[in-house]
């Protein structure tokens, strides 16, 4: 058992289901996918530019979620017994994803005033590689997450 802390003010359930795990697959799905359009939108200016948008607003909602599944979580466990490590790996989540909304955002923002004819500046290349390795730790961050919380409930 791990003490935590009283959440903002979110329902424990929804309609008679958890919270907690409704808005986790937000995060779950989101995160992976935002990792994979990041890595297109560094990689090839087109898609950034034709894209970029949508994964954008995906980054955004998937930093939401994530602070909403900490909190969600914090009232969960108020009734449910949850491990420490699964606390611990929660309480991590929401500051690489939302890192990782940031930077993409500032990326796509300049990005798109390149012309295509030009070559990124330094600079920008500089801040996709940030945005990568962002990507790379806001999904082993999720991932590890997941798992402490998987086998929180199913051990």
């Amino acid at each position: 058992m791990y003490k935590v802390y009283p959440a903002r003010m979110l329902p424990e359930e929804v309609w008679g289901l958890p919270l907690h795990p409704l808005v986790i697959h937000a995060v779950v799905v989101l995160v992976p996918l935002v990792s994979l359009g990041a890595l297109a939108m560094v990689l090839r200016p087109r898609f950034s530019k034709r894209f970029g948008v949508l994964f954008v607003v995906g980054a955004i909602l998937a930093a939401l979620t994530s602070i909403m599944a900490k909190q969600s979580g914090e009232v969960l466990a108020r009734s449910r017994p949850v491990s420490g490590d699964h606390v611990q790996a929660g309480d991590v989540v929401p500051f690489p994803v939302a890192a990782l909304a940031v930077a993409l955002t500032v990326f796509w923002l300049f990005d798109r005033g390149v012309p295509g004819n030009r070559s990124r500046p330094l600079w920008l290349t500089g801040l996709g590689l940030v945005v990568l390795i962002l990507a790379v730790v806001a999904t082993v961050v999720v991932v590890r997450a997941g798992h402490t919380g998987a086998l929180s409930v199913w051990d």
